[in-house]
């Protein structure tokens, strides 16, 4: 167990971020760059993925924690489903958009291996409170070493 204070810590949001850069990357060129909608929903899935994270952690409650980390876990499922639509539409080769869809798999096993833990620490007391020392402004929690890559 390591007490970790900071949310890029966590091997998940980490993976998110590389999901985001990939996601903003297809999509500043070719047909997907001039499909507005498809373009803007892919972006705002993949970063509310990465977001979500860090807005659960920073949660004082691990109700709220697993509640943002929900939210993230769905958002990385609706980047691979989206995805299908940029297969359809021929705007990428298969290749490239399977690397995409196993990137936002990883994203979503990851944070759903994390919900988990968290929701099974509420009832069985394997978390304690999370860390928080409001006069130094400091605020984290206490997790196995598989989430964390500091």
């Amino acid at each position: 167990m390591a007490k970790i204070t900071k949310f890029e810590d966590l091997i998940c949001w980490q993976k998110a971020r590389v999901l985001v850069n990939n996601i903003y990357t297809i999509t500043k060129t070719g047909e997907l760059s001039k499909d507005f909608g498809l373009k803007d929903q892919l972006r705002r899935a993949a970063v509310s993925s990465m977001t979500n994270i860090a807005e659960g952690f920073a949660r004082y409650h691990r109700k709220e924690f697993i509640r943002f980390l929900d939210i993230s876990q769905s958002s990385a499922t609706e980047v691979k489903s989206l995805l299908y639509v940029v297969l359809d539409q021929n705007y990428l080769d298969p290749e490239t958009v399977q690397s995409l869809q196993d990137d936002s798999e990883e994203v979503h096993a990851l944070t759903m291996g994390l919900l988990k833990y968290v929701d099974s620490s509420i009832s069985t007391n394997k978390v304690g409170k999370p860390i928080a020392e409001y006069g130094s402004i400091k605020h984290g929690w206490e997790l196995p070493d598989e989430f964390i890559n500091p």
